[in-house]
């Protein structure tokens, strides 16, 4: 999930750069709550995951 993120930030980026300012904020938008889902699962996973006995 994090490498979409970071391709979905990739076209963004490539998108403002040529001038396509609706595809590069739609892109930054998707890659920025791709990041939050991620960056929260991680959190998640990390806080339960060490409960093993």
């Amino acid at each position: 999930m994090l490498g979409y993120a970071v391709i979905f930030f990739i076209i963004a980026l490539v998108a403002g750069i040529l001038g396509f300012f609706t595809l590069a904020s739609a892109a930054a938008a998707i890659a920025k709550l791709l990041f939050v889902v991620f960056l929260i699962l991680f959190i998640l996973s990390f806080i339960f995951g060490k409960r093993r006995i």
